[in-house]
């Protein structure tokens, strides 16, 4: 592993749960900041801003800040500049949408509809009326975008369906093909290689997700390192269209499968 630069990071599942610390996660990732590898923490997290993410982690004591993570959100926003989008999307995302006009039911009504019906991550709000909106949507022309396609996310109370769900149910009622701008999709890999300012060759990306996270960045030449917390699933593994590079109990063992210096407590 002595070839690795740069290290992309997911963040939900892998440093955190619920936006708490896993064991050794802060330690770790120190580790590898004392050590010059570049770090990117790259997240299909669309209830939170950038800002809102950094202040937390910096809260729990990770060493980053706003200009380390790259947000869904931040990607579809470089994706879609200028265009109007009517959002689906749990939580408030929109400082990161900067360059896109949200689009509403009374804006719709004055000025026509959107061109792109913009799907974030699921809750609430995801109800049958503002599906069914998103499908008339879709029906009259706009586009399908979704800032990731992921079936579910862990938190401490276990399992969460999230909005790829919904989106297949879309794309099959519609008869479309949502366009994704987070991981698993090649654009939001390159972005963030672009951060990281190494080649893909260079870089590792280690996350819980087998596919969207782990083998994703393997097409592209990326090492790949499944980590078993967060929404790690071993019959996924087995069902996955791939093998990662690496597997790891946790973060924690990052470090050391880097030959770098084990992280202590501080």
């Amino acid at each position: 592993m002595a070839c690795v630069r740069g290290v992309l990071i997911d963040i939900d599942g892998v440093l955190t749960v619920s936006w708490r610390p896993l064991p050794g996660a802060v330690e770790a990732l120190r580790a590898i900041r004392e050590a010059g590898l570049a770090v990117v923490l790259v997240t299909n997290t669309t209830s939170r801003t950038r800002a809102s993410i950094a202040g937390t982690l910096a809260e729990s004591g990770f060493p980053v800040g706003a200009e380390d993570i790259l947000t869904a959100p931040a990607a579809t926003a470089a994706h879609l500049a200028g265009a109007r989008c009517a959002l689906l999307n749990s939580g408030d995302v929109g400082e990161d949408l900067e360059g896109v006009t949200l689009v509403g039911d009374e804006d719709e009504d004055e000025n026509g509809g959107p061109d792109v019906v913009l799907v974030g991550g699921a809750g609430p709000e995801f109800d049958y009326a503002a599906l069914n909106r998103a499908f008339g949507r879709l029906q009259r022309g706009a586009r399908l975008v979704a800032m990731h396609r992921n079936l579910y996310w862990r938190t401490e109370e276990g399992l969460r369906l999230d909005s790829g769900a919904f989106l297949a149910g879309l794309e099959a009622a519609a008869g479309v093909e949502a366009e994704v701008t987070g991981k698993p999709s090649r654009a939001f890999f390159e972005a963030a290689l672009g951060r990281l300012g190494v080649a893909a060759r260079d870089a590792l990306m280690i996350g819980d997700d087998v596919e969207s996270d782990v083998l994703a960045a393997q097409r592209l030449g990326i090492t790949g390192v499944l980590v078993r917390t967060g929404k790690y699933q071993a019959r996924a593994v087995e069902r996955a269209s791939g093998s990662p590079d690496h597997v790891l109990d946790s973060f924690a063992g990052l470090p050391g499968l880097l030959g770098l210096r084990q992280p202590s407590a501080q």
